[in-house]
């Protein structure tokens, strides 16, 4: 390595210190998705991202998704993924295939990586963390009829004990997003709403969102478009305008109960970007989208 580049390296350290000092022992809550989970390179990236925050004194908990690997096993078995106002709709075969997914593929390997690059990690079924009740019939946003989206739940409670102890243990929690209701069914739980209660819970600093889009963008096409902050009220009138629809629209609005809740802040950024978790938490840039309480 050139003296320039250890320099270097050594300024964006001293950058980071301040940032280090602030967060140190916070819990931060990080929602894991979309195509950040579907490429190895940027599978190990942001892991090992995840062992640094730990590794710094930051508590992270992670909630992990699986949608895509989800709809690829669906496909396989010859079922087709169908969507209510960014729900998927889950019948009996589909639940198994979710909970098979979640718990015993995606769910292990996140637990093995953070493992392997020399962090700790505990992995939990949502199933024995997140209590559910069975969402009823859903009006669907574009044509306003009834859909029952079968077995998907809203989370009506939360078991954290064990949770806690890792956290205080540095070890970090790995959950998937599953639910059990009162009689031990096994309910599907969106992943966005799963971090946003877990966060409101632990009554963490930051909840974070990591996907596969910039953030909230006024529009699409057009990346000098993206919002870096947001109200809850100026998230309530981008829903009612329908910049913010189908799948973004659970994770704003779980973001918006988790500052309820006393989060200080939720940030909603592009998981493909390097390193797109410390860029936010240690540098002065950011990037994406912010949502905070004023």
């Amino acid at each position: 390595m050139k003296l320039e580049q250890a320099v270097d390296r050594a300024e964006a350290l001293i950058e980071a210190l301040p940032f280090i000092q602030k967060f140190r022992g916070n819990t931060f809550v990080i929602k894991y998705g979309g195509s950040a989970m579907e490429d190895d390179h940027l599978i190990d990236r942001l892991l090992r991202d995840v062992v640094f925050l730990e590794a710094v004194g930051i508590n992270p908990v992670l909630v992990h998704g699986g949608g895509k690997a989800i709809t690829n096993r669906m496909r396989e078995a010859g079922l087709k993924a169908n969507f209510v106002n960014g729900l998927r709709i889950t019948d009996d075969a589909s639940i198994a295939i979710v909970s098979e997914v979640l718990d015993q593929m995606i769910n292990p390997r996140i637990v093995e990586t953070i493992d392997a690059f020399g962090g700790k990690a505990y992995g939990f079924s949502g199933a024995d963390v997140i209590m559910a009740e069975k969402l009823p019939p859903q009006v669907d946003g574009k044509t306003g009829e009834p859909v029952d989206v079968g077995f998907v739940g809203e989370v009506t409670g939360l078991h954290l004990d064990e949770v806690v102890k890792m956290v205080d243990s540095e070890i970090v929690p790995v959950i998937s997003p599953i639910g059990c209701d009162k009689q031990g069914t096994i309910l599907n739980v969106n992943a966005d709403v799963a971090a946003g209660a877990v966060a409101a819970a632990l009554r963490a600093n930051k909840l974070i969102y990591l996907s596969d889009v910039p953030g909230i963008m006024r529009d699409p096409r057009d990346a000098d478009s993206l919002i870096s902050s947001l109200s809850p009220e100026m998230i309530q009138k981008l829903i009612d305008d329908e910049i913010i629809e189908g799948g973004m629209i659970p994770k704003v609005e779980s973001g918006v109960y988790a500052l309820s809740a006393g989060v200080q802040k939720a940030h909603l950024i592009d998981g493909r970007v390097p390193h797109a978790l410390l860029i936010e938490i240690f540098t002065n840039a950011g990037i994406g989208t912010e949502l905070v309480k004023k």
